[in-house]
């Protein structure tokens, strides 16, 4: 595990490269099986992380927000890692993400399901929260996770 993730549970980042190289980082952390929370408010910095971390993961398609697709998968090649679920809930009520098959992919071992906005829906207990939080410099942000950055976390 890296050191920093291990010792760590939030960071500075002070402009939009440094939010994603975070999530680069983070996704050699991760083994398939888990859920992302992405917490914050529009422009908080939780598309950018996914940029990176899609990075980390090997996936070379452009990362977008899926607020008018719900969710997009991105095929994955990587040892245990199939594909990365990229979720909005931003405008649609849980339950009809349910019924478009959300709840197939938080049961998948070999996929990571990265939610935004994920406050709005209930969540695996596994599920490892990640919180952004703007600075009054706007190119600031304070990354927050859950302390133990892998499959054992609350």
């Amino acid at each position: 595990m890296n050191k920093k993730l291990k010792t760590q549970n939030n960071i500075i980042t002070k402009n939009s490269k440094a939010t994603e190289n975070l999530g680069q980082l983070m996704a050699k952390e991760l083994n398939g099986g888990e859920t992302l929370a992405l917490l914050g408010n529009l422009g908080a910095g939780k598309t950018t992380f996914l940029k990176g971390l899609a990075k980390g993961l090997g996936i070379k398609q452009t990362i977008t927000s899926p607020t008018f697709v719900l969710i997009k998968v991105y095929p994955v090649k990587k040892k245990n890692i199939k594909q990365l679920v990229h979720v909005d809930c931003y405008r649609l009520p849980a339950l009809e993400l349910m019924a478009i098959g959300l709840n197939d992919y938080l049961n998948d071992p070999h996929t990571i399901v990265a939610i935004e906005w994920a406050n709005k829906i209930k969540l695996p207990p596994k599920t490892i929260a990640i919180k952004f939080l703007h600075h009054k410099n706007p190119n600031q942000r304070t990354i927050t996770w859950s302390k133990k950055f892998n499959k054992k976390v609350y």
